[in-house]
């Protein structure tokens, strides 16, 4: 095929960091009015090789073309200029601003210094229009679910033009609804001409709304394949480079005793009504209960108050006792470990090393401290030990700045931490968001042994798949309420679909 048929050529790409080569000879080519799918495992070099195509990274060798001419793209200001917008895996947005303020930011329309906010306003506002998009301009970031968030990273690219739309696992932080409306405005985007990069894990999604398909594996391009000719089986076969078991295997649990219990738990959101509402369950020793709910229905409040990050009404008891009033720390000393939904803000210490993150909750235990002074030999040991374990991927291991390690490593990092301290009870998260396929077999492995070993283990996430196959118990969460309490097995997909809208309570939770 002639050059002049692709409107990304990125040939021979090669970037190289400390300790690691993220992109060795990589070739992509992408087709005008294609959603071309860029698949591979956590830390294979795909969101390197898009930093590449949006000039935040220059690569040591190799040449970009775009649609057939040669660029050398020194900055994201330069590719916006060629027509390149990417949403980013981790979202660009100033919380203390707009909506309306962080799509025009850097491209703004001025009259004699002073902004011109009206002319913006209409063009945002047939842009939402237009693509269905609805979202409220006048709201702060800090306000808005994930899912929102991202419609304001996709308008912020419609309102510079851009042609060519690079989407950084656009899909890790969605919602199923959420995830629907993406992929339709994805189809909308490319009828009217545009070209998509979508770089993603999930499999089914690639095969929903991909033409074709590039795949790297630690680096190495392994092959461009037709979407509509490949399984779902070989994609992943190429990607991790083993055949990838997609259900989860465990026995059938063995609840014992209670470990945690919530007994009317509510929380109070400044100047809202209780975004939890007198909520009270138990979860048991040698169980995995998970929390299913469409986001922003009160889970993401009610595991802070578990944890001890909000404060709550009601009690909230591990093994019997009230630690309700208790800080994070002695929480965690009576045995709760939390993997968080916010790998960032909540996880990790991202300018840290690595070997640091794995004692952020024990530093200051005899093990690892004397007298004040830490005990770096014994925090190397511990990290080392947990990055062979958890097979960690980084570039120099334990002393590796955690910032500059893919997501999908970052959160085997917390998962790591989290998991060695042998809790009594685990809150884990969306603990697979993000992750590949092999990743997730893996962590959903950890999970189900921390089970077996007699740990409580509340799930909260947002995949339905992940819902029914790890969960031993369902209860359902709309509207800051539990309103159902379901067996797996005796439930389908759908059914779970109308609880989480609030369209049907089970039995027991009826008003």
């Amino acid at each position: 095929m002639s050059s002049g048929q692709y409107v990304i050529e990125m040939n021979q790409i090669s970037k190289f960091f400390p300790g690691i080569i993220a992109n060795d000879k990589v070739d992509l080519k992408v087709k005008k009015g294609e959603i071309h799918a860029l698949l591979g495992e956590n830390g294979a070099g795909k969101s390197t090789l898009m930093s590449i195509l949006f000039g935040m990274y220059q690569p040591e060798e190799g040449e970009i073309l775009i649609n057939g001419k040669k660029v050398n793209i020194t900055n994201p200001n330069v590719a916006n200029d060629l027509g390149i917008g990417m949403v980013h895996q981790h979202f660009k947005l100033v919380h203390n601003f707009t909506v309306l303020q962080n799509i025009i930011l850097g491209a703004e329309d001025s009259k004699f210094g002073v902004l011109d906010m009206s002319k913006a306003r209409k063009k945002v506002a047939d842009l939402v229009a237009h693509y269905k998009l609805n979202i409220d301009l006048d709201e702060k970031i800090e306000n808005i679910t994930v899912g929102m968030q991202q419609r304001v990273e996709i308008l912020k690219m419609l309102y510079r033009d851009n042609d060519i739309l690079i989407f950084d696992e656009p899909t890790a932080v969605l919602t199923v609804q959420e995830i629907g409306e993406l992929m339709k405005i994805m189809k909308a985007l490319i009828a009217e001409g545009k070209s998509i990069v979508f770089i993603t894990h999930k499999l089914n999604e690639i095969k929903e709304v991909a033409d074709r398909c590039t795949i790297l594996r630690k680096g190495k391009f392994i092959d461009c394949v037709d979407v509509k000719v490949t399984s779902t089986q070989e994609l992943s076969r190429l990607m991790v480079g083993r055949d990838v078991k997609f259900e989860v295997d465990k026995e059938i649990a063995q609840p014992k005793e209670v470990a945690l219990q919530l007994k009317n738990v509510s929380v109070l959101k400044a100047g809202h009504k209780n975004v939890v509402n007198e909520v009270s369950f138990d979860v048991k020793k040698g169980e995995i209960v998970c929390l299913a709910g469409i986001d922003g229905n009160g889970q993401t409040e009610l595991i802070y108050a578990i944890s001890g990050l909000v404060p709550s009404k009601g009690e909230i008891l591990i093994n019997g006792q009230d630690v309700s009033k208790l800080s994070v720390r002695k929480r965690n000393e009576l045995g709760l470990a939390h993997i968080p939904e916010d790998r960032h803000k909540h996880g990790l210490v991202l300018e840290y090393s690595l070997e640091y993150n794995t004692v952020l909750k024990d530093y200051y235990r005899s093990q690892y401290q004397s007298n004040g002074f830490l005990k770096f030999d014994e925090i190397r040991k511990n990290s080392d030990k947990l990055i062979e374990k958890f097979d960690i991927r980084s570039g120099q291991g334990s002393p590796t700045i955690s910032r500059s390690m893919s997501g999908g490593n970052q959160q085997k990092v917390i998962l790591a931490r989290e998991i060695s301290s042998n809790p009594e009870v685990l809150l884990a998260v969306q603990p697979t968001r993000g992750l590949d396929v092999g990743a997730i077999e893996y962590v959903h492995k950890q999970i189900i042994e921390q089970r077996d070993k007699g740990c409580a283990v509340l799930v909260v996430s947002l995949e339905l798949d992940e819902v029914m196959n790890l969960s031993d118990r369902i209860l359902v969460i709309y509207e800051g309420e539990i309103v159902a309490d379901l067996d797996p097995k005796q439930t389908t997909r759908e059914e779970l679909g109308i609880y989480m809208t609030g369209a049907k309570r089970g039995v027991g939770y009826e008003k």
